[in-house]
């Protein structure tokens, strides 16, 4: 976890921008706290003690963990069907060196983590820089790490921070040594030094933040998005883990059912309440007839409790969570009658899940242009208004996310190519068929081979 060090006297910062630092460190220390829980939450680690109604659970067994993942399903199911899949320019083709960019930062595999990021804080940060090895670094920061401020006029970030490197406090601890800070019309490196602060100026001509956010879901009064995992969720974890607990103690009683044997005499209660599990196991249970009352031993057994009211609530619980995260019953692992069986079925049961993967494209697709317009700029050491219209032309290209099978998409591209032959000539053809980029380069060559050996045949004749 990050012990958040308030940079006070940073030397060099003037006061303007000292003033929109402790903005920042304010924004982020108030939201620090939700951001923790959400993490809690994804990782599922929800203590019973949090969850506990004072009814059924006793206090004894809070120490008792309960695993939930619902929290990372809510997220991760959601993600996978954002399949960033690079840049595209106004011609179909990719731009040279906008592709360069995109291999130098690994920026494909690297949106996967952001777009985690996003939908589980509501928002995550990509950061810009100038490189000299590779032309500009492109990285991405979660809001446990990083900060902004949104310009209402201007629909954009005013300013941000990242926390670039942290220095151990302790075996649980780390506080912040490196700090970059994005303004207008610099980047502020703050780098920390025991205790204090030096600032360092690096003036960049984008005439923006060199900070980029992908937001999640945003409202008018929530710019910076909401997260997935939001608070009618979390409830719903609370009762899953709830009712898990209470079924797990249900199920040791029915493992061993309360019995009972009346009239025995006192050295027999005392064998029994001393060899309990023993008496439990045993085969036999005997017992002579009590001298003082001349009663014979009553054995009975109390009625078992029933699981079955505990997997109906989980069933509820499941259902009420489909219903706010827009996943399949089937995605939170509760199967029961009413699931759909037939493909058709369940893949109209997941069409709320592609609407919003879609959304997400939509949305991330637009930031993602802008990263991309802002990395050629400063590779280049321009502003964006100075890229030629090749390279402002550019556009994010994003996969099906209703991740058709296969044998669909192969289908439909032969429908297509069959009213539009040239369309069997081109990538993305053999894209739709199941071939992936790599596949797709090899037949290329290979193709490109075999017309050159027939062509030197041809010759030679």
């Amino acid at each position: 976890m990050i012990n958040f060090i308030n940079p006070t006297n940073v030397a060099g910062l003037p006061a303007f921008e000292y003033s929109q630092l402790m903005k920042l460190v304010n924004v982020f220390t108030a939201h620090q706290g939700k951001n923790e829980q959400k993490n809690r939450y994804y990782e599922g680690k929800i203590s019973l003690n949090s969850v506990n109604l004072g009814i059924a659970l006793p206090d004894g067994l809070s120490r008792l963990e309960i695993g939930c993942a619902w929290g990372a399903k809510c997220v991760d199911v959601l993600a996978a069907r954002s399949m960033f899949d690079g840049f595209v320019g106004a011609d179909g083709n990719d731009v040279e060196e906008l592709d360069a960019l995109v291999r130098a930062n690994r920026l494909i595999a690297e949106y996967e983590r952001a777009a985690r990021d996003e939908l589980k804080y509501g928002c995550t940060f990509a950061t810009l820089s100038a490189d000299k090895d590779i032309g500009c670094k492109i990285r991405f920061h979660s809001p446990r790490t990083s900060a902004a401020l949104w310009d209402g006029d201007k629909g954009r970030i005013s300013c941000g921070f990242a926390i670039i490197d942290t220095a151990p406090d302790n075996d649980t601890l780390w506080s912040p040594s490196l700090i970059y800070f994005y303004t207008d019309t610099d980047v502020w490196a703050l780098q920390r030094s025991d205790s204090s602060w030096t600032a360092y100026r690096y003036p960049q001509r984008m005439g923006r933040p060199l900070m980029e956010p992908l937001i999640w879901n945003a409202t008018s009064d929530k710019p910076f998005g909401r997260s997935r995992i939001k608070e009618p969720v979390r409830r719903l974890i609370d009762g899953y883990v709830r009712t898990i607990a209470n079924a797990s103690i249900g199920l040791e009683f029915a493992t061993s059912p309360q019995k009972y044997l009346l009239g025995v005499t006192d050295e027999q209660y005392d064998v029994l309440i001393n060899q309990k599990f023993k008496q439990y196991v045993g085969s036999i249970l005997a017992s002579t007839t009590n001298p003082e009352t001349g009663e014979k031993p009553t054995f009975g057994q109390l009625t078992q409790g029933s699981l079955q009211p505990h997997v109906e609530m989980i069933r509820v619980l499941a259902t009420q969570f489909s219903a706010a995260t827009g996943l399949t019953v089937t995605d939170t692992g509760v199967v029961n009658d009413t699931n759909p069986t037939s493909s058709d079925a369940i893949l109209a049961q997941s069409q709320t899940l592609v609407g919003m993967a879609e959304q997400l494209n939509t949305g991330n697709g637009d930031s993602l242009r802008t990263i991309a317009l802002m990395a050629m700029a400063v590779a280049n050491d321009t502003t964006v208004e100075q890229l030629t219209d090749e390279q402002k032309s550019v556009v994010a290209h994003f996969k099906n996310p209703a991740m058709p099978s296969v044998s669909v998409t192969a289908d439909a591209a032969i429908k297509i190519a069959s009213v539009r032959p040239a369309f069997a000539q081109t990538d993305t053809f053999l894209e739709m068929i199941g071939f992936d980029k790599a596949d797709i380069r090899r037949i290329r060559g290979q193709e490109a081979r075999a017309r050159g050996d027939q062509l030197i045949a041809e010759l030679e004749l």
